[in-house]
């Protein structure tokens, strides 16, 4: 216990960050909440066990200080001008612009993703969970708070579908592809934002949910890459189906839980006569789904005799309780969902 109290601590603080930011009156309140929370999750990134952790929280360290530096001037900026300065369309947007930008650096969007794959590759699952998860929570509300220029964030959402798409084809490790599709599930998240907080909050719910559920049974079995994966889904055929579920449902295939969000989603852009955004996000969500079936039907078809640089934590993991919960609610979930929201 008192050997990970100070994993205890960050983690608290860390959500405490998050609180703050979401919650405070003032700009300069949602920094200092910015900052705690950068603070508090270095430490958690750091492993004896990893050598490669130093690397990956000095990488993500100075890319929030930069992103914070571009945030605080952005609010200073803005102080300034309500002040001294007589207050102007053209200016206010370029301020808006400037923080949005930084808050989109801070959370790993495209075209600001450059860091985003090479710091989540060198992480433990527990920690690329925080930061696929829990991180983007308070960037989003920030940026909720000033949507207003719809044709920046337009374009902001078509970056990141493509490079989402196009990123993880030629991956092997799956951090890096889980790293990648997040991106892409970024465009549909700030497509919801477009729509409403409420629309946003349902997807990210759900991609929550299939999202740590894939880590926990990577973490679980100390996967890392496709090769390793292969050899596990090969020992069980529960496992294999797991793992196929979850990535469908990641890639938004029908009738996985993963479908029922974008549904809504490409429902409420029709709507409002975003016809060619949601194709084009429909057709790079196609192309992140191809990978994905291309790494199940690789799983089906190939034989892995040897464990290669694999050991199983817990070789009961696939007979408990979760893992069955985890298949139900990917296979039956669009249906729950569905029933769920014709009777709300």
């Amino acid at each position: 216990m008192l050997k990970n109290l100070h994993k205890f601590i960050f983690l608290s603080t860390l959500m405490m960050g998050t609180l703050i930011s979401t919650s405070s009156y003032s700009w300069l309140g949602t920094w200092m909440g910015l900052e705690i929370n950068l603070l508090s999750f270095i430490p958690l990134m750091n492993s004896t066990k990893n050598l490669l952790s130093s690397e990956a929280s000095i990488k993500y360290f100075l890319v929030q200080a930069l992103s914070s530096i571009i945030f605080l001037f952005s609010i200073i900026f803005s102080m300034t001008m309500n002040n001294f300065l007589n207050e102007t369309i053209f200016l206010n947007n370029i301020v808006i612009l400037i923080m949005n930008s930084a808050l989109l650096m801070k959370m790993g969007s495209a075209p600001f993703h450059f860091w985003f794959p090479e710091v989540m590759d060198e992480l433990n699952w527990i920690n690329c969970m925080i930061l696929t998860t829990w991180q983007k929570i308070a960037p989003f509300v920030l940026i909720s708070y000033s949507l207003k220029n719809t044709s920046f964030f337009i374009s902001i959402i078509m970056m990141c579908s493509l490079i989402g798409g196009l990123g993880g084809i030629n991956q092997t490790s799956l951090r890096k592809i889980l790293a990648y599709s997040s991106i892409n599930h970024l465009s549909w998240m700030m497509a919801a934002m477009m729509i409403s907080e409420t629309m946003w909050m349902y997807y990210f719910l759900f991609y929550c949910f299939i999202s740590i559920n894939i880590m926990i049974l990577l973490n679980n079995l100390n996967i890392y890459y496709l090769k390793q994966m292969y050899s596990a889904m090969n020992q069980n055929m529960i496992i294999k189906f797991c793992f196929i579920s979850n990535f469908f449902s990641l890639g938004g295939l029908p009738p996985f839980l993963g479908f029922f969000p974008k549904w809504i989603i490409i429902q409420y852009l029709s709507n409002m006569n975003l016809n060619f955004l949601s194709l084009f996000m429909i057709i790079m969500t196609l192309i992140t789904l191809f990978f994905y079936i291309r790494i199940s039907f690789s799983g089906i078809m190939l034989n892995y005799n040897e464990m290669n640089w694999i050991y199983i934590a817990n070789k009961s993991v696939y007979k408990n309780f979760f893992m069955f919960n985890m298949l139900f609610f990917s296979i039956f979930g669009l249906i729950l969902m569905t029933l769920m929201f014709n009777f709300y």
